[in-house]
């Protein structure tokens, strides 16, 4: 059943690609209908390309009743090369549309990444007060300067959209910040500071960031530093990102302060630092004295919020892979996922110390349903449920924080994800080492993955969402994350849980999740 399974699978994966190819001969983009994308591993609820290779989000930004999510996009190769601004939109953060490139490289370079904002009171004068423009904010990175040694070959440049992001015109004065000696000079992201009536640009500086502020997106200065002897320092810093947020359960406010660094991660290579704070308009401090971490998964980077949402809502999408390995995973007509839109919470612990949780948005569930819920299971000895495939699923329960667990999901090949929690050691796993396709790369899946967690006499949610090729993993609602990539060759058939003597879980769910390339 399983072999008819996968037979099948791919099958239907060769007729789409051929549908894929005889499509984009007539346009880039099908932009009126999706193709049922059922390559193998093509995730089938997570955001990936039509083909060819994604990376960072850019410019995520809600205007007119729609989320927009760019990404860098090389659309002629599976790997990084010229990067462009590909494009998609949706209503709900959980159907994607593909639209066509929004930016392409120019004489002053490549697109890299960056931001985009509504300019409500059109103060760039790109567009009028009836119909004020989306602006976007990015890198240009000019590969002759960097090839030839020198340090100036990455300034930032603005376009405009007067039709919510279908066509854009680039600025004629760009760059609109220009570099003499960095490096790493990238990644801005820009949003409207209301109590000092100023556009606020953070971006990158090699080992720090530089903040600057601007009446008409136009003209930018200088106003301060941050980072230099703070922070994880292990790699070149990427992706800032700088936003207000109330800490839950109270009337106060503070600041947070994204910033990816590649390599140095506390599992290996990519991964997001934050920090939490205060920003009076001209710097951000922050008491803090070590880097905390977004997400301890391997696969989660260059991750950034959405600028104008609805409700002000932080919203969270991020890269689902890693620089480690990220150009040799092995899918081939597409390279590359997002992770699921995630919102963002402060919270305060009895300590005083200020943490992020990171959970999926409750639109999920307009594409979940209920297969399985028992009210309570018993784990001194192990319980196992089959299924034909744990693709496109689900699993939630409760569990003490204070127990011991151990969560495998497999197959009949002997390939297998794990997930632990040790009480004693307060530290909890997850391992993909034997999770199918694993030698495409050394660095893939060379060690368990761990962080340490706070034990606690009181129940807290395990959820684990997993996709054809990817498991997000969010313990006590985003409070502990590990987000992965895996490749089985097979699909996961088989759940084995087990715990200490007298141990049980309770709440225990499983969803099915519909495809939203299909109509189902």
């Amino acid at each position: 059943m399983r072999r008819t399974y996968k037979r099948t699978r791919r099958l239907a994966a060769v007729l789409a690609v051929i549908s894929l190819l005889i499509a984009c001969k007539k346009s880039s983009v099908n932009q009126d209908s999706e193709v049922a994308f059922q390559e193998e591993f093509r995730p089938q609820f997570h955001f990936t390309p039509p083909a060819q290779w994604m990376n960072d989000p850019n410019g995520l930004v809600h205007h007119k009743g729609v989320y927009h999510l760019f990404y860098q996009h090389y659309p002629d190769s599976n790997v990084w090369g010229p990067m462009h601004w590909g494009h998609a939109i949706s209503k709900d953060l959980v159907r994607w549309e593909h639209k066509p490139i929004a930016l392409y490289p120019d004489q002053l370079g490549y697109i890299f990444s960056g931001s985009a904002v509504v300019d409500k009171d059109n103060r760039s004068g790109f567009g009028t007060s009836e119909n004020p423009p989306l602006v976007a904010i990015y890198t240009y990175h000019h590969m002759a300067g960097e090839k030839a040694g020198r340090k100036d070959f990455q300034t930032q440049g603005i376009a405009y959209s007067l039709d919510n992001g279908d066509s854009w015109t680039k600025y004629d004065g760009n760059p609109v910040i220009g570099n003499k000696d960095i490096k790493d000079f990238r990644d801005p992201k820009v949003f409207w500071h209301e109590a000092t009536h100023q556009w606020v640009l953070v971006l990158v500086a090699g080992d720090h960031v530089k903040l600057y502020r601007s009446d008409n997106l136009k003209q930018w200065n200088l106003m301060s530093e941050f980072g230099r002897d703070i922070g994880a320092h292990g790699g070149v810093w990427e992706c800032p990102d700088l936003f207000e947020i109330g800490v839950e359960g109270s009337d106060q406010k503070k600041w947070v302060l994204l910033v990816s660094v590649n390599p140095g991660a506390p599992n290996g290579g990519s991964g997001t630092q934050y920090f939490v704070g205060d920003f009076d308009g001209t710097s951000f401090s922050t008491d803090q004295d070590a880097a905390q971490w977004i997400d301890q998964g391997r696969d989660n980077y260059a991750g950034v919020t959405y600028n104008n949402t609805p409700d002000q809502d932080r919203i969270f999408i991020g890269w689902m892979s890693n620089w480690d390995y990220a150009q040799t995973t092995p899918t081939d007509h597409w390279r590359s996922a997002m992770t699921l839109p995630r919102s963002l919470s402060l919270h305060q612990d009895s300590q005083g110390q200020f943490y992020l949780k990171n959970y999926p948005l409750e639109q999920l569930s307009v594409i979940s349903k209920r297969i399985v819920e028992k009210k309570s299971i018993d784990i001194s000895q192990t319980f196992t449920l089959s299924r034909e495939h744990f693709n496109q699923t689900e699993l939630i329960f409760d569990m003490p924080m204070s127990e011991p667990m151990r969560l495998n999901l497999g197959n009949e090949w002997g390939e297998q994800i794990t997930l632990t929690m040790d009480p004693d050691e307060n530290i909890m796993t997850f391992d993909r080492r034997q999770s199918g396709s694993v030698d495409f790369d050394q660095k893939f899946a060379v060690a368990i993955q761990n962080q340490t967690y706070k034990v606690a006499d009181r129940l807290a949610e395990v959820r684990m969402i997993i996709d054809a090729s990817s498991v997000e993993v969010f313990i006590d609602r985003g409070r502990y994350v590990f987000t992965n990539q895996i490749f089985p060759t097979e699909p996961y058939t088989e759940l084995d849980i087990i715990g200490a003597p007298g141990a049980s879980i309770e709440n225990f769910k499983i969803n099915n999740i519909n495809s939203i390339w299909q109509n189902e």
